[in-house]
Formats: structure tokens, C-alpha cells, sequence
């Protein structure tokens, strides 16, 4: 059987290797000059390639459950073994986080381009399909050069995010010239840009926080983690997991002692005040909190840098306690498409079966990846689900 992969990233690799194997005959196209790129530029370039602790909790779309049988049939732990099987060699770390022992993500992308050419699958670079169209005989794929029938077609592309390594919306124009409906998308693991009266100053400071985003009074998204002030806003691990429901319009807080009470942060504060009373406000926090942050936080408790402890009295204590604790600021929206690092949205979940990722309005087409709508949180969920969706659609059952 003639298969025909367009997209040569995680998933679309992964799907060729899986077609290849079962014995087909399969075409991969790439319309860049070299398969993988967005791969290349994951994990700051060291390939963060799964984690360990991946469940369908971890993924968002319109239909949670959707994720669930192809990570079922090939989670993290059969992910692993596959690429022992190819001969990488990863590390888990303590987070869950996979990397390869080389600490380069080229060497993920060595051992799935090696698996392809030994399957021998023809792998088309610098070609861009154009059209995709159903016929009586299969499917025909027209590109610069003319036009190519296949068998099976498996729609890989990708998303819209990542702009300058690959993110285009080819994919979502080729479903929908096949009647498939498309989310609306935003950019999500990316970061916030916020009202910077308060942050700016802060920019490069790491901190760890527990962070709660509420829009209208409602709570609608909580995470936990590293946050990176910015001179825009806020960025992190943290940051990300909850961009995908950060707009305009909508408030975070940080809550920046999430192992403390704040009846303990302000024991902590009038222990402070009572042995060093001559030390002024600004270094109140200064055994506790980045001195940059602790400093920052006292000035939005509205009390003057200069004051000594000496004079803070109970409500200025009780106020600086409070910015420890919910440190807040207004969401403006995030970096757009050209920053983030996966799409929120995609091709509508409820048109592909679950359980073969086969379309149900177009028999022998299928899709894997991020071209669908489904997203993961940071920490290689996400290409776990390019390796799961990519392996169940390349069975092609």
C-alpha cells in the first residue's frame, strides 16, 4: 500500500517508521529543507522527549478522553523502549523529564531519520504539498512538480506556533479542503505579557511560586513552578502551563512562599522587625525572598523602602505579608505564534476516531499530532503525544 505522510516532524516521523514497518510503501514530505527542525529547538535544543509521569490529565482540548487510547496503546514507557530500540540513550530525571544522555536533541532526530532510510522511506525535503484531494483510486497530492497518488494520506503537520522552525497552518488548510472544522487557536506554552509597574524591575529573577490566574472573579487555570519576571511580563515552566488561558482582561497571582502560611510569613516578619530594628523595609525580606523581589514586593504593599522596621507596625507587616502571598498583576496577553511553543486548538477531535486517529468524514485519511486539538502541559508531554498519536496513526488500521 502506497501511504503518503505530510510533515516530517515527531509525528510524522514516527508514523513513517510505524507504516514503514508494517511493510508499506511510504512518501514523507517536508516542505523545509530538513525533517525535524522544531524538533531540533525542544529542551532549549536538548530535547525534553517525554516524562515519565504522562497521563491524559496533563492534555487539553475539547475532548479530554480523546488522548486516551493511543497513549494507552503507546505511552511513555513504550516510547522509551522504542528509542532503545533505535539505540538512544536517555536519562530520567528527578521531575519526570526524559532527555538523551548526549544532552543534544539532534541525536533523537539521528536515530528516527536512520530508521526511515533503513525502512526505506522516501523522504522528500523542500517539497510543499499544495492540495490534497479524495478520488475513487485513493488520494492525489499535488505539489510544485505535479501530482502523486496514494493509498492512505496522514496529515502531520503540525501546528501554528514555532513560526521560525517550521509552524505554518498547511495542515489545517489541507483538512479543511476536506471538510474537516478547525478550533479557534491561540498560542499557548508561551509567555504573559502583563502590566510591568511592578515587574520590570524584576527582569531575569527567577522565583518559585504557586500561581492562580482568574478572570471575572473565577478561577480558571492554577499551576506551580518556576517563574521568570521579564521586561514584558512573565515567562517560565510555571508561566506556560497556564498561557493557554491567559487573556486580556484576566489577573495573576503569585503566591510567593507556597510552602508557608501567611500567619508564618508574618511571624517571620515581626521576628525581622524586633531583632533588627534598625534595618529599613527594603531588606525586611531579604533572608527570604531574592533581595530584588523581596524589596519589589514591599514597595506594592504600598510601604516606603527607606521606613525603618523600627516603625512598620502591625498592618504594614500584615499588608507585606499579603504581597508575599498574592502577588498580582493584570494580563495584557501573550507573545503570539512566533514564540509559543504549541498551538491550543487545532482539527476538531470528534471528526477522527480516538482509537485509530482515522478521519471519520474521509475513509483512509488520518492525522496525528499537533495539527489536532490537543495540547500538552511543559515538561515533554508534548512530544509524547507527537510519538503516541504519530505510532497509532501509522498503523493505519
Amino acid at each position: 500500500m502506497k501511504v503518503c505522510i505530510i510533515g516530517g516532524g515527531a509525528s510524522g516521523l514516527v508514523a513513517a517508521i510505524t507504516a514503514g514497518e508494517r511493510g508499506h510503501e511510504v512518501s514523507l514530505f517536508e516542505r523545509q529543507a530538513r525533517v525535524g527542525r522544531k524538533l531540533m529547538s525542544t529542551g532549549n535544543g536538548r530535547c525534553n522527549l517525554t516524562n515519565v509521569h504522562a497521563s491524559p490529565e496533563r492534555y487539553h482540548g475539547a475532548d479530554g478522553s480523546f488522548v486516551v487510547p493511543a497513549l494507552s496503546r503507546f505511552g511513555a514507557a513504550e516510547t522509551l523502549r522504542f528509542f532503545d530500540s533505535l539505540g538512544l540513550i536517555t536519562v530520567t530525571e528527578e521531575s519526570g523529564r526524559v532527555y538523551p544522555f548526549s544532552d543534544q536533541a539532534g541525536s533523537v532526530l539521528d536515530v528516527l531519520r536512520f530508521r526511515c532510510d533503513a525502512l526505506g522511506v522516501n523522504t522528500l525535503t523542500g517539497v510543499e504539498v499544495r492540495g490534497i484531494r479524495k478520488t475513487k483510486e485513493g488520494f492525489e497530492i499535488a505539489t510544485a512538480d505535479g501530482k502523486r497518488l496514494f493509498d492512505r494520506a496522514v496529515i502531520a503537520c503540525g501546528g501554528a506556533a514555532g513560526a521560525k522552525v517550521g509552524g505554518v497552518g498547511l495542515g489545517y488548510e489541507l483538512l479543511r479542503s476536506l471538510g474537516h472544522g478547525i478550533t479557534a487557536l491561540s498560542p499557548a506554552l508561551v509567555q504573559i505579557k502583563t502590566d510591568t509597574n511592578y515587574i520590570k524591575s524584576l527582569k531575569g529573577v527567577r522565583a518559585q511560586a504557586r500561581i492562580e490566574l482568574k478572570k471575572d472573579g473565577k478561577t480558571v487555570a492554577t499551576g506551580a513552578g518556576e517563574v521568570q519576571f521579564t521586561e514584558y511580563g512573565l515567562s517560565g515552566p510555571a508561566i506556560f502551563d497556564i498561557s493557554g488561558c491567559a487573556a486580556p482582561g484576566s489577573e495573576i497571582s503569585l503566591d510567593l512562599a507556597p510552602d508557608m502560611g501567611e500567619r508564618e510569613v508574618i511571624a517571620y516578619l515581626s521576628r525581622r522587625t524586633a531583632e533588627l530594628p534598625g534595618l529599613t523595609a527594603e531588606s525586611v525580606l531579604a533572608g527570604f525572598l531574592q533581595s530584588r523581589v523581596g524589596a519589589t514586593g514591599v514597595r506594592y504593599a504600598g510601604v516606603g523602602l527607606n521606613t525603618p522596621l523600627s516603625a512598620l507596625g502591625s498592618g504594614e507587616l500584615l499588608l507585606i505579608a499579603g504581597a508575599v502571598k498574592s502577588f498580582r498583576t493584570a494580563v495584557l496577553g501573550t507573545l503570539g505564534f512566533d514564540s509559543a511553543q504549541v498551538t491550543r486548538g487545532g482539527a476538531r477531535t470528534e471528526e477522527f476516531r480516538p482509537d485509530t486517529l482515522e478521519s471519520r468524514l474521509v475513509k483512509g485519511l488520518y492525522a496525528c499530532g499537533e495539527v489536532l486539538d490537543v495540547d500538552g502541559d511543559c515538561g515533554g508531554f508534548n512530544l509524547q503525544w507527537a510519538w503516541s498519536s504519530g505510532r497509532l496513526a501509522g498503523e493505519l488500521r
